[in-house]
């Protein structure tokens, strides 16, 4: 396929961008992940867990924290394993933390969606794959039109493990091609072939997959705006549901892993939001719906329809369809929410384990949700979902809260204002469409909790 030279976005734009460019959170939560402490651990949770209503439906996540390799730009909570024993030990533990919760919830309530992240899901055996859903189908009651997704690393992927997934029902996948640039590819340690991708999209067709998603990431060390799009226009080939076009957060104090990328290699903000611009725009010229930050959907995907229907949500998976007020996680350092709030188990296996062996939650910590909360955590959702709120309609579904509440997030948002990335016409703010890029940084302006360029955050561009 011969690419397609796409011109660039208005540099005029980019440096008017860049101007408002900060550190802020990515807000699949509120209160994002760096309010959570030890303040509430496995005795809150036990107690969320037992008040659950019996006939409101919850959805699943289980954190697979192992990898066959280490890509450097990974962000992830995961681990490079070459023998298969970690593997079937952390299962074993996996399925007492599976029984541990069904005996706090006394009695099955019903799971609306499964999602398998990681790490990479596809290192876990035919047998333990099928042991983790037995677990699950003890402790819950399987809805007859369940979402069950699986994140899936290429190079590792067998299609009998496909087969295997979809005997137990897996009808969405996310396959992590990042970039086809073998050059970038060297440089963030994660080599695969267009034909290893093409294997697997056709071994997930064949099981009837009704969404494939393929991620894409930009600002990778030596990619450039052509690079990402001649990574766009060999994908294409295969016109898959879903495409999440992710931005690199460079945040080597965090994952030490990140000091192996060539700082010098890595294209520049302006570079960097030009491959993002343009390549959304192709995107969208190919027929595919743009759907908040950084994801895009053919209009029939179900993504695409809960944006037409402004039921589209934000969660810990990023962008979803997924309505359900409880996630439920499983295994080290996997997050769920409860309508009173947030936990997150041990990130590290070894308290994870031992936690479990005490036969208790291994809840390491969460937060408690306030009225507050709620009512900024609605205002945030729509604004990254929408790109556009109602603060009169929100304020009257939190009827406690005044709109007086938000004058100093609303001073926050003049620059936005004045720079013409926002309208504000009475209580309706709207993210114009030069805005968006900064959509985190519009959000952040209703942060309660927010320091300013903190360094737990990645650049908001």
């Amino acid at each position: 396929m011969t690419p397609v030279k796409v011109a660039s976005p208005n540099l005029g734009t980019i440096d008017r961008v860049l101007k408002h460019d900060g550190r802020a959170p990515r807000y699949t939560s509120y209160p994002t992940a760096v309010q959570f402490s030890a303040e509430v651990g496995p005795g809150e949770y036990g107690d969320w867990l037992a008040g659950l209503s019996h006939d409101t439906a919850v959805s699943l996540y289980v954190h697979v924290p192992f990898c066959t390799r280490l890509c450097w730009y990974c962000g992830c909570n995961t681990r490079v394993v070459n023998r298969p024993e970690p593997v079937g030990e952390y299962v074993r533990y996996l399925l007492r933390e599976v029984e541990l919760v069904a005996r706090k919830l006394d009695g099955r309530r019903s799971a609306s969606a499964l999602h398998l992240g990681g790490g990479t899901p596809n290192t876990l055996t035919v047998d333990e794959l099928q042991a983790v859903f037995r677990a699950l189908g003890r402790a819950f009651s399987f809805a007859d039109d369940m979402e069950i997704a699986a994140e899936l690393d290429p190079a590792s992927l067998t299609r009998s493990w496909v087969e295997a997934a979809g005997a137990l029902g897996l009808n969405r996948a996310s396959l992590g091609v990042q970039t086809l640039d073998s050059k970038v590819q060297a440089a963030v340690n994660r080599t695969e072939t267009f034909e290893q991708i093409e294997e697997c999209v056709a071994a997930l067709r064949e099981i009837r997959v009704r969404s494939l998603n393929l991620d894409l990431m930009y600002g990778l060390p030596h990619q450039t705006t052509q690079s990402v799009l001649d990574t766009i226009d060999a994908v294409l080939k295969f016109r898959p549901e879903r495409l999440a076009l992710f931005g690199y957060a460079h945040v080597p104090w965090m994952k030490s892993h990140q000091k192996l990328i060539a700082e010098a290699a890595l294209p520049g903000p302006a570079e960097r939001l030009d491959q993002a611009l343009t390549a959304g725009e192709k995107l969208v010229r190919e027929g595919y719906v743009p759907i908040g930050l950084d994801h895009f959907a053919l209009p029939d995907d179900e993504l695409a329809r809960a944006k037409a229907n402004h039921r589209l949500r934000r969660n810990f998976q990023g962008y979803t369809t997924d309505s359900a007020k409880t996630l439920i996680g499983f295994g080290a350092s996997a997050i769920g929410a409860m309508p009173e709030g947030y936990v997150q188990n041990h990130t590290q296996e070894l308290p994870w384990r031992q936690a479990i062996d005490r036969g208790e939650a291994p809840i390491a910590r969460g937060v408690a949700i306030t009225d507050d909360d709620r009512f900024r955590a609605e205002i945030i959702e729509r604004l990254m979902c929408d790109f556009a709120v109602d603060l009169e309609a929100v304020a009257g579904r939190h009827h406690s809260r005044s709109i007086s509440e938000l004058d100093e997030a609303l001073s926050r948002l003049r620059p936005f204002l004045e720079d013409q990335f926002i309208s504000i016409e009475g209580r309706r703010i709207e993210v114009l469409p030069s805005g968006r890029p900064l959509v985190r940084s519009i959000s952040a302006c209703f942060d309660a909790y927010l320091q300013p360029d903190a360094l737990r955050h990645s650049r908001a561009v």
